[in-house]
């Protein structure tokens, strides 16, 4: 799995590509320091196959860098790592198209519980129908959205964070080709998997 790993501080590029090793020993991991660097890396590396991204780098800053990024790979998965509040980018981000939003300060191990749903896409079969290949948890999230729970619900339900809930529905939609927790909630029903 081809990684790019864009950030202009050293030591925290350095300690996201460490833990992305840790968590995947077949990931190759392209360093970048600013989203000029992209391009140059893609020529040499090919298409990544996982974005992760700060969003305050020396030639862009705020959601303009990932509406870029999505605009040239609107199929790569986009996770914004960064220094700024979740209440002050997380919205912005995702509406952005980034798949997902880590503040820095959250600690190596929420930012690995995140990286590891993504991480862990290409070990699952692809020739199962959509339905088919719900894991366990993708299914107890069905019933959950089914009964309208909102995402610090779920995460108090499941004992988990809300950075940790909205990437596993962002996988569960990716999965059921659905857009939106109503669409998710529909499908279900009309699939009988509630």
């Amino acid at each position: 799995m081809s990684i790019f790993v864009i950030d202009d501080h050293p030591l925290m590029r350095e300690a996201v590509v460490m833990l992305i090793r840790r968590l995947s020993s077949k990931a190759t991991v392209t360093e970048l320091d600013r989203l000029a660097a992209v391009m140059p890396a893609v020529e040499q590396h090919g298409v990544p196959e996982l974005i992760c991204l700060d969003l305050k780098l020396p030639d862009t800053n705020g959601v303009s860098g990932v509406r870029e990024l999505k605009r040239q790979f609107p199929g790569v998965p986009l996770v914004v790592l960064s220094a700024a509040p979740a209440l002050d980018y997380e919205d912005l981000s995702i509406e952005a198209g980034a798949d997902a939003y880590i503040q820095k300060s959250a600690g190596a191990t929420e930012i690995s519980n995140v990286l590891r749903v993504f991480l862990n896409e290409e070990l699952e079969p692809e020739s199962a129908t959509p339905t088919e290949k719900l894991s366990k948890r993708q299914k107890q999230l069905l019933v959950m959205l089914d009964k309208g729970m909102s995402n610090r619900d779920i995460a108090e339900e499941l004992q988990i964070s809300e950075h940790t809930v909205k990437v596993h529905l962002w996988r569960l939609f990716r999965r059921l080709n659905v857009k939106s927790r109503s669409q998710a909630s529909h499908l279900a029903r009309t699939q009988g998997l509630l």
